[in-house]
């Protein structure tokens, strides 16, 4: 992912109000972010918990994404759960239910959706193996190689950011 910038970030949300975007705080390792080991940017608001942020890169450029998080008391009874966009298996602590309210007016009525992500929202680190989830037997081998397995990531956060858009 190429890097961006505070302004940049803050511009390309499209389902939350510019005040919202403007008051969000950025990842606490901003300056430090591995730009070349991502193909997203995703982070829990330091200074609100249940809330998080999206951005992808797209053709017409980065789209951001305002996320909820459920309370701490709506946690799966599963002992481990799978995200859905890079299929990295974790302790059931370590994916959440992420909701995102729709663009535009179906948004603003309270229209949501919903995906499970990684908790910490790192799956690239995942895919590339440089963070590995808490489980006894770590991530799972797969015949895909590091390439294909980034690329399905990035078409199931596509997929998810066509639903907040309208497009799907």
């Amino acid at each position: 992912m190429e890097p961006l910038t505070d302004k940049e970030i803050r511009a390309s949300f499209v389902n939350c109000t510019k005040g919202d975007a403007g008051r969000m705080r950025l990842p606490l390792d901003f300056a430090g972010l591995p730009w070349d080991d991502l193909d997203f940017l995703g982070w829990v608001d330091p200074g609100a918990p249940l809330k998080a942020h999206l951005v992808l890169p797209r053709e017409q450029g980065p789209v951001g994404i305002a996320l909820r998080i459920p309370s701490a008391g709506r946690t799966s009874a599963l002992k481990s759960s799978m995200c859905q966009a890079c299929l990295t298996a974790h302790a059931s602590s370590g994916v959440t239910l992420f909701a995102a309210p729709l663009a535009g007016t179906a948004g603003r009525e309270g229209n949501t959706v919903g995906t499970y992500l990684c908790a910490d929202l790192a799956c690239s680190l995942y895919v590339r193996g440089k963070r590995q989830p808490k489980l006894r037997h770590g991530r799972y081998e797969e015949s895909l190689t590091v390439e294909e397995q980034i690329r399905r990531t990035t078409d199931n956060l596509g997929a998810f950011a066509d639903k907040v858009l309208g497009l799907r």
